[in-house]
Formats: C-alpha cells, structure tokens, sequence
C-alpha cells in the first residue's frame, strides 16, 4: 500500500467518531480547529493490523489556537465541545495550543515553548510519523515529516522534540499495541 493523502483520509474516516467529530467541528467556531493525534495514526495501523478503525483509540484530540490565554475562554471551547458531542460517548480532549505553556511545566515537570498556532502544537509529539492533523476548516492534512513513517511503521524520534525518554516509552507503548511497528535509531 501507498500512503497517499487520500488513502489515509479514507482509512481514518473509517472510524466513523472521526468522520462525525470532522463534521462536527466546524460548529465550534475557533481557529486553526485540528482532530489531531491518534484517533488519525491508529486508524492507519489498525487497517494494516486487520483491526476495526477505531480499536484502542482512548480519547479524540481536538487542537485549535485563540491567543486569549485566559482558562475562562478555553473552559468555554471544551464545555461547548462537550454539549456538541456528547451524544458520541467517547472522550474528546479540546485543548487552545496558545495556552500549553501556561501549565505544562506544572504537570509533566519540563518547561514548554510557547506556541504560535495549532500545527506548532502537532510539532512537536514524539515520534514523527505520528504529527498528524487534518484541518477541519480546509480538510488539508498536515503532516510536517510526511506519511511514510505512519504507513511503513516506523517510529523514530522527533527531531524538533527530542526527548529521548519520554520517546521510548511512548515507541514502546505503541509496539506493544502493534508488534510489527519498529522503533529506529537514527
């Protein structure tokens, strides 16, 4: 299989949450409105793995950027997520990338960049084959280290995060969901 970009759209619109948050989203009203994250990547490995789209996936990420930073106004963007979608039943985390830095240091105990927008946010996951976002404005799909990690199932270290620790457990995390995925040392 070639992961072109139309093949990943359609295996990730495969799980249908995806398909109806995709729909969904637009409703919200917030810029730089991205479904982000596993829900996309885990759709692919599951339909290599000959596993329904949507198995494992823990939660849906939502990213989208405001620069108001105050908690007042995200904490309307997630209860207006939660009213819009709780019919689905599954959970979604909607999270304003202009306010990560605010409490990041606090929960996870290393310090944050500030971010500029939404897709800066999907920069910097752990393992590159997994920034992954689809645009629900324009339907573009963002993947600044491309698909070919995703479909061949390498997992590798971010390069603009390198967080060697942090990565192998998260690389390990996902082998152990998906055995055939392999971890690459560059």
């Amino acid at each position: 299989m070639t992961l072109t970009v139309e093949t990943f759209l359609e295996l990730a619109m495969a799980n249908p949450i995806n398909a109806e948050i995709t729909a969904r989203l637009p409703a919200l009203g917030v810029n730089q409105c991205m479904l982000t994250a596993g829900c996309l990547f885990q759709a692919v490995w599951n339909h290599q793995s000959n596993l329904p789209a949507d198995q494992g996936v823990k939660d849906y990420d939502v990213f989208y950027f405001d620069p108001d930073l105050s908690w007042e106004a995200e904490d309307a963007v997630i209860r207006a997520a939660q009213r819009l979608f709780e019919d689905l039943e599954v959970e979604i985390e909607v999270k304003n990338q202009a306010r990560v830095h605010l409490w990041y240091g606090q929960r996870f105990g290393r310090p944050y960049p500030q971010l500029h927008s939404a897709r800066a946010g999907i920069d910097r996951y752990l393992v590159a084959g997994t920034c992954i976002g689809l645009d629900v404005a324009t339907g573009e799909v963002y993947a600044p280290f491309g698909l070919t990690d995703m479909e061949q199932g390498l997992l590798r270290i971010n390069p603009i995060n390198p967080e060697p620790e942090l990565f192998a457990q998260k690389a390990r995390s996902y082998q152990a969901r998906w055995p055939w995925l392999r971890i690459v040392e560059d």
